[in-house]
């Protein structure tokens, strides 16, 4: 092989036999891109395009994730735009590029998040505690996502030889996997961007409908009909699902499996735990009275109740997490010990080998913990430098301990459990800075940014070990991913903390028309009570805690399980729709090209779903902040009209995800 140092056009688009199955003795792993050729990587296109991607999907995951609670991942339609783009555009060496714009661009998903599960929570406890004196500022957002993210990747370098060449196929990376199948059929592109671009404007225009013009309700209920409204009245029992295409896009991606999994532990709160309180339970009011939670509507049961044993198990999935990867912490830390030397034996002659060298990731590290220094003693925290010193070492050692967990569960089964891990660290490091003499309202702030920084750190760590699992199959520099990265984290947090504070003023993230922020609120539900002395709901985190244990004991995923439990019904259940959708799409033929053929587009069509919905919601809320007010009459909306017309829209949605899907063959895929 010539060993050029001029960039080559790329000829071979198909990757190795040996790919995603575990090399056998003496066999290697040769890339698509030959790592002793130079190949076009960071230019303007592939900067521009990438940070372009950043902005736009930093504003869509926030709003869907504050909006519904569940985050989509941007590296899959991020790739998809980036390919088509190339095709239009007739770039020579795509696969290079597109691999670099959808790494800077994915930055976007794992920032949101990191600020979206934790910083909101500040804006939730001034909403239903305005006697709290609490100041939050716009760069208090933006400075714990930046640094949190600087420090996720910074942690995770050393680790990447680990997981992405050690451990081939030993890992399935399933969302790696599929984004880098995407960047690979690339001659298939431009139609590819096009059914994105179609369904994206279907979803976005569905949704914009719905919830700006509010042409059909939001959420189809039992509620809608008078038994329906006595069953819940009398029996605590309803059924609720929310119309959006974001939901039910998100439930097809998730797959019926674990969207199964998630419904089943909302129907155990919302169908079991819940009419059996309204039944035998019953509570002290203010004033010391029993009040039977028979006369309680079950909305108000589940979210001062139920949810709780959620938090419980969500916390403890979290610890489990930690403990099994124990191992892997400590294999993963002796390979970081020894990257100087194997970079200096061959990073030097084989540009896929190379990262940033070791003495610059400490530098940056040094770099990055004064930064988290400077910003607790100068950031308007009121933090003393017992207490400053007190909250770095806690967002070093959570950060670093977890960031190998997040990597391996993202390698496993393409999620990460960082809101498990993030309550946790949530829950000890208020104990610890409450040790030290912080508490009250600063003490809320600054828990909630240390929280904010770990999380952002561990969302980091997930999301971007897929990027360099997706640069090393196919060959891309990796230094040259590590170093973007950075740029795209710094649009992303920026993006973020803009979003976060529109969300907060146009809706709010507490009332009847405000967002769910389910991950916020129950950060907020922990720490108020921590650093305030007030009444903490130990048994039924306790509960919580006992039940993962079982499901983890039985083989159920407990913090999907857990996360079906805390998050409400209506958000819950279609995932359960798209979930049967998808299983149901890539199953009827016998013929399983065919079935893979379908499977493939109909991800096509949910991302764009997804994405489009997700959009325009930020279209939506910023018209509302600009006082642009639509919508139809009370009259219409309180007819039976309204209600109908939800019910007809999400089957004809629905509808048209399965007949655009079963129409794909396999020459398509």
């Amino acid at each position: 092989m010539s060993n050029s140092t001029e960039p080559i056009e790329e000829t071979v688009t198909q990757l190795p036999e040996n790919a995603y199955r575990e090399l056998k003795d003496g066999e290697t792993y040769e890339p698509i891109l030959h790592p002793k050729k130079k190949y076009p990587e960071l230019n303007a296109w592939t900067i521009v395009g990438g940070l372009l991607m950043a902005i736009v999907f930093s504003a869509a995951t926030a709003y869907a994730g504050l909006r519904f609670g569940q985050v989509f991942e941007a590296a899959i339609p991020i790739a998809i735009i980036a390919v088509g783009a190339s095709t239009l555009a007739k770039r020579k060496s795509p696969l290079s590029e597109n691999v670099i714009i959808q790494s800077i661009g994915a930055s976007s998903g794992v920032i949101v998040a990191g600020a979206i599960f934790t910083l909101p929570a500040i804006y939730i406890i001034q909403e239903t505690n305005p006697e709290i004196q609490m100041e939050v500022h716009f760069f208090q957002i933006f400075l714990a996502s930046l640094l949190g993210g600087f420090l996720g990747i910074l942690f995770l370098i050393p680790f990447r030889k680990y997981f992405v060449s050690d451990m081939h196929g030993k890992y399935p990376f399933p969302e790696a996997t599929a984004t880098t199948e995407i960047l690979v059929s690339g001659a298939r592109g431009g139609s590819q961007a096009k059914l994105l671009l179609l369904s994206g404007l279907i979803g976005g225009l569905y949704d914009f409908l719905m919830t700006t013009f509010h042409l059909w309700a939001e959420n189809i209920s039992t509620r809608m009909t008078a038994w329906g409204e006595q069953l819940a009245s009398n029996h605590k029992f309803l059924f609720k699902m929310n119309a959006s295409s974001i939901l039910l896009g998100t439930g097809y991606l998730i797959g019926l499996k674990y969207a199964a999994i998630i419904c089943a532990g909302s129907f155990l709160s919302w169908w079991f735990i819940l009419p059996l309180l309204g039944e035998f339970g019953s509570i002290t009011d203010a004033e010391g009275m029993l009040v039977s939670m028979s006369s309680l509507d079950p909305e108000f049961i589940f979210s001062n109740y139920i949810r709780y044993i959620g938090i419980g198990g969500i916390a403890m999935a979290g610890l489990l997490g930690v403990i099994k990867s124990s191992k892997v912490i400590k294999t993963s830390l002796g390979v970081a010990l020894k990257v100087g030397k194997s970079q200096a034996e061959d990073g030097g002659t084989l540009r896929t080998r190379r990262d940033i060298p070791m003495r610059i990731l400490l530098l940056g590290l040094v770099a990055v913990l004064a930064l988290i220094f400077g910003f607790f003693l100068l950031g308007g925290l009121q933090m003393n430098l017992k207490q400053v010193i007190v909250g770095v070492l806690v967002v070093f050692v959570f950060a670093f301990l977890f960031t190998t967990v997040a990597a391996t569960a993202i390698a496993t089964v393409g999620t990460n459990p960082v809101s498990g891990m993030t309550m946790m660290t949530l829950i000890l490091a208020s104990f610890i800075l409450s040790a030290v003499g912080l508490q009250g309202g600063s003490g809320i702030i600054t828990a909630l940014i240390v929280g904010g920084i770990v999380c952002s750190a561990l969302a980091m760590a997930g999301g971007f070990i897929t990027d360099l699992k997706i640069g090393y199959w196919i060959g891309s520099s990796p230094y040259k991913q590590q170093s973007f990265k950075f740029i795209g984290t710094l649009v992303s947090a920026l993006t973020v903390g803009a979003v976060i504070m529109l969300l907060s003023k146009t809706y709010g993230y507490t009332g009847e028309d405000a967002l769910a922020a389910p991950q916020a609120n129950a950060m907020a539900a922990i720490i108020k009570p921590l650093m305030f002395g007030g009444s903490t709901p130990w048994m039924l985190y306790i509960i919580g805690a006992i039940l993962a244990i079982v499901l983890d004991c039985i083989g159920v995923p407990a913090l999907a399980f857990s996360l079906g439990m805390f998050i409400p019904l209506q958000l819950n259940t279609p995932l359960l729709v798209g979930g049967f959708l998808s299983w149901l799409i890539g199953s009827r033929s016998k013929d399983e090209k065919v079935n893979k053929a379908r499977k493939d587009k109909g991800t096509l069509l949910a991302s764009g779903l997804l994405a489009g919905g997700a959009i325009m919601g930020v279209v939506s809320a910023i018209m509302k902040l600009c006082g642009i007010e639509a919508g139809m009459p009370a009259s219409y909306m309180d007819g039976s009209l309204f209600n109908v017309l939800s019910i007809v829209m999400f089957v004809l949605l629905c509808a048209y995800l399965v007949w655009d899907s079963l129409r794909a063959k396999p020459a398509e895929a």
